[in-house]
């Protein structure tokens, strides 16, 4: 069975605004066993709302459209709604007195018509409560297909799909079901893995899919099966994976939406009673704050000094300014000073540092864009590692952040 999405919006079209809705919509849909078809952005214009409406129609049985519902004269979905399916607006009671009482308790100014108006809908759609706001969602039939209406606003939207959408597709409708399961792999690039598992890809059960899914120095195999008996399916996805283990266990580092790599090294530093500190120059604190986005963080990780100032290094970090000169300020001998200096100065037994050129230009070094030193500090001594993390300035970040948390898990399983 399949569903479509289209989200109305100039905003999302010219750039102002990121698609989070189609995102958390389709993933929502495929945990109940429907499958996403196409996804549509459209201006706020009636000719162009009315087409996506009629070609969604011809594709899908669930039609799920987000945005247009404001009280203002630019917001033109449910007149659009009302034309598509020849249909009029009506005053909806409980609707009305959902938006006067929200207005009654949280906003400050009076009520005025237009605000009134959100509680105009069409007369034959099912209204759908939103306890978020004052624009309710509208459910409609036309020609065995289900259009479903939805705020823009995306904790609106969440709240609708959750407390109403869902349910209701799973009272109305029999669908398949669709598993999901993908693991996390580290350290090893997209083709070197696939031939490495070309045989065990090659024999998956024919209601069996596998997806890369490459990303900044790790890849992500994700299985997905799709049919009637749900045990079925699960034991064949668990089988499968089970194969993957002795191919490729030595880069597996978990299972996506259960830990990422930096709660599995925040697990493993709690139940070793641990602690860590980081120093970093090209990765300006991104690691600190993938650390200190985890609740019970402080627990374990107790500060990072962002030296990205060469001055910094030297004045903070206690960076010989003879070593600087003499190996450069992106080297593996500095990045080694900088991980054993802030494990004292922190007194912490594992420590991070990062040194490297993002670009886009050379800064205080002339060493080649891309280039990147990572050392770690451990109770029994410390290394660097240099890589090479190519041309693209937010990519180098990124993907350093990504190497040092996966060099990090490998030294503390050692203790």
């Amino acid at each position: 069975m399949f569903a479509e999405i289209i989200t109305i919006g100039d905003e999302i079209l010219i750039g102002q605004i990121v698609d989070t809705n189609s995102a958390f919509i389709a993933k929502e849909l495929n945990k109940i066993g429907i499958s996403v078809y196409q996804i549509t952005s459209v201006q706020d214009e009636r000719e162009h709302i009315l087409q996506a409406l009629k070609d969604a129609q011809t594709r899908a049985r669930i039609v799920i459209v987000t945005g247009g519902l404001g009280p203002t004269k630019d917001d033109i979905t449910k007149h659009t709604f009302c034309e598509f399916f020849n249909d009029k607006l009506v005053k909806n009671k409980a609707v009305l007195e959902h938006v006067e009482a929200l207005f009654k308790s949280f906003v400050s100014t009076p009520i005025s018509e237009v605000n009134r108006n959100q509680a105009m809908v069409p007369s034959r759609a099912t209204v759908l409560y939103n306890a978020n706001g004052t624009a309710p969602g509208m459910w409609m039939e036309s020609e065995g297909v289900s259009f479903i209406s939805l705020p823009g606003v995306p904790f609106e939207m969440k709240g609708l799909m959750l407390s109403a959408v869902i349910p209701k597709i799973v009272k109305d409708f029999n669908r398949p079901h669709i598993i999901h399961k993908t693991l996390v792999t580290y350290g090893l690039g997209e083709s070197a893995i696939a031939e490495k598992i070309e045989d065990w890809e090659e024999n998956l059960p024919p209601f069996v899919k596998l997806a890369y899914l490459p990303n900044l120095g790790k890849v992500r195999l994700r299985l997905t099966a799709k049919g009637s008996n749900r045990k079925i399916l699960k034991a064949a996805i668990e089988d499968e994976f089970s194969k993957l283990y002795p191919l490729i266990g030595d880069i597996i580092y978990g299972i996506e939406d259960e830990e990422t790599l930096e709660e599995l090294v925040a697990k493993l530093f709690t139940a070793k009673k641990m602690t860590l500190s980081t120093a970093e120059s090209c990765t300006g604190g991104k690691i600190a704050q993938k650390i200190t986005a985890l609740s019970g963080a402080s627990n374990y990780f107790k500060g990072s000094v962002v030296s990205y100032a060469t001055e910094t290094k030297i004045n903070v970090l206690k960076v010989p300014k003879e070593l600087i000169n003499k190996h450069s300020v992106v080297s593996a001998e500095v990045a080694k000073s900088m991980a054993e200096n802030v494990k004292k100065l922190l007194k912490t037994d594992f420590s991070i540092a990062t040194t490297g050129n993002a670009g886009p230009t050379k800064g205080d070094s002339n060493v080649e864009i891309g280039t990147v030193y990572i050392a770690i500090a451990t109770p029994n001594g410390v290394f660097a590692e240099k890589f090479m993390m190519g041309k693209h300035r937010n990519r180098i970040v990124q993907k350093t952040v990504n190497k040092a948390f996966e060099l990090l898990q490998k030294e503390i399983l050692k203790i």
